[in-house]
């Protein structure tokens, strides 16, 4: 993921996003499009961005065609390029896109890139490899819909919000290419 600006470009590596679906309880979709929430229903490749408690963007990648709400929330990248700029704009030298209010912040992404195309705009995300093992865990940050397991997370990431309590599948990686996931465990 990517965003040039005129104070120059800041990207990373995608290690954690959450997945939000219209039939579930905690999608802004859930009740249907709203003044806030309309980009969800806009069709795939958009940023949906919206205002969190008042003071924190959150950026999701709507995913599905046309008429249905759903999107991807994310949550955690490894910086890569414009590293002092990100620092820069969050203020202090670690930790810096390690939770999604963090990484727009890192980014310089706001409401004003709400709906822009992720694919031909100054706010990019591109095809790259799985940032490692990819494992999936329940959402945290959320008070409904919570035993979904659609969280996905680079497995030990250092960048990665919050540490999973459990593990429901992983090896995800491998799926990609036919291999069953492995079951749930513990991460104690």
């Amino acid at each position: 993921m990517s965003h040039e600006t005129s104070e120059g470009l800041a990207s990373g590596i995608i290690v954690e996003t959450e997945a939000y679906r219209p039939e579930d309880p905690a999608c802004h979709a859930y009740r249907g499009p709203t003044m806030r929430n309309r980009t969800m229903f806009s069709g795939p490749g958009l940023a949906y961005i919206y205002l969190c408690y008042g003071t924190h963007h959150l950026l999701n990648v709507v995913c599905e065609g046309d008429g249905v709400g759903s999107a991807v929330l994310i949550r955690a990248l490894r910086p890569l390029e414009g590293i002092d700029l990100m620092a820069q704009r969050r203020g202090r030298e670690s930790r810096l896109c390690n939770g999604p209010g963090r990484l727009t912040r890192a980014l310089g992404v706001d409401l004003s890139q709400d709906a822009h195309d992720l694919t031909a705009s100054d706010l990019t995300i591109s095809k790259g490899e799985p940032p490692g093992e990819i494992m999936s865990t329940t959402r945290i940050g959320i008070t409904r819909g919570t035993e979904l397991p659609w969280r996905y997370l680079a497995l030990g990431d250092r960048n990665v919000s919050v540490r999973p309590r459990t593990m429901e599948s992983c090896g995800l990686r491998n799926a990609w290419t036919g291999s069953r996931f492995r079951g749930r465990r513990s991460m104690g």
